[in-house]
C-alpha cells in the first residue's frame, strides 16, 4: 500500500494544455500529458524548462518506411535487368 500511494503521487498530475510552457517548478517530476488519445508519462529534467509540455507526447501515429516507390515491385528485379 505504501508503494502504491507513492506511485499514484508520482504520476497524478496531468496535462491537457499542450502549448502550455515547462515551469522549473515541476523538475524532477513526472506528470502525465494528454496526446488526443492517452496521456503519456514523462518526467519533467532541467532540459525540458521552457519547452511546451506537448513537445514531448507523440499526437501522432509513426507510419513505417516505404522501401519502394508506386511501380516497382522489387529493388532485386530492378536490378537484375539491368545486367541482363
Amino acid at each position: 500500500s505504501k508503494m502504491r500511494s507513492r506511485r499514484e503521487n508520482i504520476s497524478s498530475r496531468k496535462i491537457w494544455s499542450r502549448r502550455s510552457p515547462i515551469l522549473p517548478e515541476s523538475v524532477d517530476s513526472f506528470v502525465r500529458i494528454y496526446n488526443g488519445k492517452t496521456p503519456v508519462r514523462c518526467k519533467i529534467t532541467e532540459g525540458k524548462v521552457g519547452h511546451k509540455s506537448g513537445e514531448f507526447a507523440s499526437a501522432r501515429k509513426r507510419k513505417p518506411p516505404r522501401l519502394y516507390r508506386a511501380g516497382e515491385k522489387t529493388a532485386l528485379s530492378k536490378n537484375s535487368k539491368k545486367k541482363n
